[in-house]
């Protein structure tokens, strides 16, 4: 089955450019990022920002906006059965140079898990701070304190609260 991607969400103040690889299912289906419920993502997110986490989807791009990050997926489309990343065949690049040249205060990237990362170190190089952070995705069976942790020390690093990326 073929899976294209959205647009990205973002504003031109854009500091961190957060990537994932493509939408699961759900999210396709609901045109939403990461909108399985048992995805970490937003949760991650709201209790990074100390904000109550909410299952309004304009809550939740707002928040994104408010906080100066953009986010996107790393593919435009690919052939696809399911939502396991590694089920994901003929991927194609979306033109993440447009976005970069839209958000100039960009300087910050973090991959959701390791297809993003793969997707991204293969189609790009760009002269940012890169980092692979564990999937959100509930495929991705790590605790949610370990994937908090994690994700919390990159966007500190990101915002520049913390130690500088390698």
């Amino acid at each position: 089955m073929e899976c294209v991607s959205f647009g990205p969400l973002y504003s031109k103040k854009a500091k961190v450019l957060i990537l994932g690889s493509m939408p699961s299912v759900v999210s396709l289906r609901m045109q939403q990022y990461y909108a399985h419920p048992r995805n970490a993502f937003w949760p991650i997110l709201f209790t990074y920002f100390d904000e109550p986490v909410s299952e309004a989807y304009e809550d939740r791009k707002q928040l994104i906006l408010t906080h100066e990050i953009a986010l996107w997926d790393v593919l435009s489309c690919c052939e696809r059965e399911g939502s396991m990343d590694t089920a994901i065949r003929n991927p194609k690049a979306n033109d993440l140079d447009a976005l970069l040249s839209e958000c100039p205060g960009i300087r910050t990237i973090l991959l959701n898990g390791s297809k993003a990362y793969e997707q991204y170190r293969k189609n790009f190089s760009h002269a940012h701070s890169v980092l692979r952070l564990p999937s959100t995705s509930p495929a991705m069976t790590m605790p949610f304190s370990e994937k908090f942790t994690i994700w919390k020390n990159a966007l500190d690093t990101a915002f520049e609260k913390g130690e500088e990326i390698k």
